[in-house]
């Protein structure tokens, strides 16, 4: 099939930076679709011009009725990196082309010296600034995406909050064109607004009062608690055994302080999780761990299972921490994707009695985690258990 839709990436340089077959497909569509700044980077073109439809997944609507024409999409940069060129190809496979451009990323690398493959590449464009605090380690170099006149402020502000303020911000904004400008300063100095199309380069220096967090294995203290949460060294065995892979999706029921929703989405690039949870002060509390610990995107279901489970998008992995009963299994496995693997904690004697139940019946692996942490005993040092842990997980082939 000969593709009729073409989405190409543009840079501040406009048509001028297109490759000949590119810059031949915008000045020959019968159709342009694009944003006003897009408009204004293409003049030679002649087709009938189109803006950017509002809300923007208006637009697959609208390019299933352009079908059989002549129609480029213009966007920004590279159209599969951070931009809508991704949804576009998947609505129309083998009609759609993409023509890429450098992207903001690449062109703010260069500008920096900084070899792609020693960087993180974010974005807070529309999105909560705390998404960058899972890769807030000491000497991480960071590239955003930024989302106004603002985003050097809020980035700023937040390293200075977490001892990070010694580290050197460059905003890098317009590259490659007429307008292209470098602001530099360090966290703690930053005060300037910047220009629209603006990438943040973030070289990060831990300074004396920074807490430096991993991404996975992270210390109960992080978390605000009422005292329910499994505790750390359960927790990673635990999450070894739901084991994080990107995108995919984990129902935790039973979602308390949200530790183990939290840390699954920290493990893996694009890991979602949603959490359902029927006491609204354990919602709040997760929420803001959430936030605090840079995974705002947390779903948060209030109800209990099976009950709340109903209509949820079907799971790679599940966690039944609280409330483990054969009704919320029997929901929860029926909803599980094939391979995915479902982990099971309890704590107490009735728990175990449904688990014990329920592994005679499905099979599965069957632990108990003990742990003992050194405390003071007087003025000496002894072993304090915490409550033992049965643990049962299975994988669903």
């Amino acid at each position: 099939m000969t593709p009729w839709l073409h989405v190409v990436g543009l840079g501040e340089e406009g048509t001028a930076g297109l490759s000949p077959a590119a810059r031949a497909l915008v000045i020959e569509a019968e159709v342009l679709i694009g944003g006003a700044r897009h408009h204004r980077l293409t003049p030679e073109a002649g087709g009938e011009r189109i803006p950017w439809p509002s809300p923007w997944d208006a637009l697959l609507d609208r390019l299933r009725n352009l079908r059989g024409r002549r129609v480029v999409v213009l966007v920004t940069g590279d159209p599969l990196w951070f931009s809508g060129g991704e949804k576009i190809v998947a609505a129309f496979p083998g009609e759609a082309r993409v023509h890429p451009h450098p992207s903001a990323f690449q062109l703010a690398a260069a500008r920096m010296g900084w070899p792609m493959d020693a960087v993180e590449c974010l974005t807070i464009h529309g999105r909560p600034v705390e998404r960058i605090l899972p890769h807030l380690v000491p000497g991480a170099r960071l590239l955003v995406l930024g989302h106004g006149p603002g985003s050097g402020r809020d980035i700023a502000a937040l390293l200075v909050a977490r001892g990070y303020g010694a580290s050197r911000i460059s905003a890098l904004s317009h590259m490659g064109g007429p307008d292209e400008t470098r602001l530099e300063a360090t966290a703690a100095a930053w005060v300037e607004d910047v220009p629209p199309l603006t990438t943040l380069a973030v070289d990060c220096v831990a300074g004396p009062g920074a807490r430096v967090l991993p991404r996975m294995g992270l210390p109960d203290d992080a978390f605000a608690t009422d005292g329910t949460m499994t505790k750390r060294e359960v927790r990673a065995v635990t999450l070894a055994r739901l084991a994080p892979v990107p995108d995919a999706l984990l129902w935790d029921v039973g979602l308390g302080a949200g530790s183990i929703a939290i840390e699954w989405m920290r493990a893996a690039r694009g890991a979602r999780a949603i959490g359902i949870e029927p006491r609204a002060e354990r919602r709040a509390m997760a929420a803001a761990n959430a936030l605090a610990l840079g995974v705002p995107d947390l779903e948060i279901v209030a109800g209990e299972a099976p009950a709340a489970l109903s209509g949820l998008p079907a799971p790679d992995a599940v966690f039944l921490g609280g409330g483990l009963s054969a009704a919320a299994f029997e929901t929860a496995w029926a909803a599980l994707r094939p391979w995915g693997r479902l982990v099971a904690n309890a704590v107490t004697l009735e728990a175990e009695a449904v688990m014990l139940a329920l592994h005679r019946q499905h099979g599965g692996d069957l632990a108990r985690i003990s742990v003992q942490r050194a405390e003071p005993v007087g003025r000496l040092t002894g072993w304090r258990p915490a409550m033992e842990v049965m643990q049962w997980s299975l994988l669903k082939s």
